[in-house]
């Protein structure tokens, strides 16, 4: 049963709508989101931005062990934030919980179906990283069928922590969560930013539409565009 308590969007209005305006505009849109997003939230620890550094830390992941016998033939492998990112181009996408409404019927779904789309502009891995444990992770996973999104489970919340991405979700009984995002980060360093409106503690909506799937993608479209032009 899916998590309940999150005011749902139509992704897909926002989409269609954002679909409707000129390539080159949706650059300038997140550009223009990025800006906002500084001077609104400037009293934040950490603010994320273009060309910043992602932190360094240990993801605590559970992976696949045949050589363990009985039901649960997994063990623990520590990732850091270098065997994540160096030497890759990636999409990272965060999110406030696992199972939860417009996470698993939208965003999650939506950024494993156009995977093949991603790597024709040059990414090589798609990651979603949610302030949740690796059991709820990988559960995650196996009840959508993923295949090629790979799940980081942030279970202490560090990563977002130092993102500057951690808000409190208390009026959902969630704790503390991130707020949703995308990014395009090239060996290590964020390369563009995707960030919802609103970022605040105990948000009672769950923005959603700027981390679109097809939002970043039309954005990179638009980028390499603009580049060849």
């Amino acid at each position: 049963m899916l998590a309940s308590g999150f005011a749902m969007a139509d992704p897909r209005s926002t989409q269609n709508a954002r679909r409707s305006t000129e390539l080159p505009a949706a650059v300038d849109a997140v550009s223009v989101s990025t800006e906002k997003a500084a001077h609104q939230f400037s009293s934040r620890s950490t603010l994320m931005t273009v060309k910043k550094k992602v932190p360094f830390v240990t993801f605590r992941t559970r992976v696949r062990d045949d050589s363990i016998e009985g039901p649960n033939p997994h063990r623990w492998e520590d990732k850091t934030s270098d065997d994540c990112f160096s030497g890759k181009r990636i999409i990272l996408f965060s999110l406030p919980g696992a199972f939860t409404p417009t996470c698993s019927t939208f965003q999650l779904p939506d950024f494993e179906m156009l995977y093949d789309e991603f790597e024709k502009e040059g990414i090589d891995a798609i990651y979603c990283v949610s302030v949740n444990d690796a059991f709820v992770m990988n559960a995650w996973g196996k009840a959508l069928g993923l295949k090629k999104v790979q799940l980081i489970p942030d279970g202490s919340g560090e990563f977002t922590r130092k993102m500057g991405m951690l808000v409190a979700k208390d009026n959902l009984g969630f704790g503390m969560r991130s707020w949703r995002y995308a990014a395009v980060i090239n060996n290590g360093v964020v390369e563009q930013w995707f960030e919802e409106d609103g970022f605040c503690d105990n948000c009672e909506a769950d923005p959603y539409g700027v981390s679109s799937p097809q939002n970043v993608l039309e954005t990179l479209r638009a980028a390499k565009a603009v580049t060849a032009a």
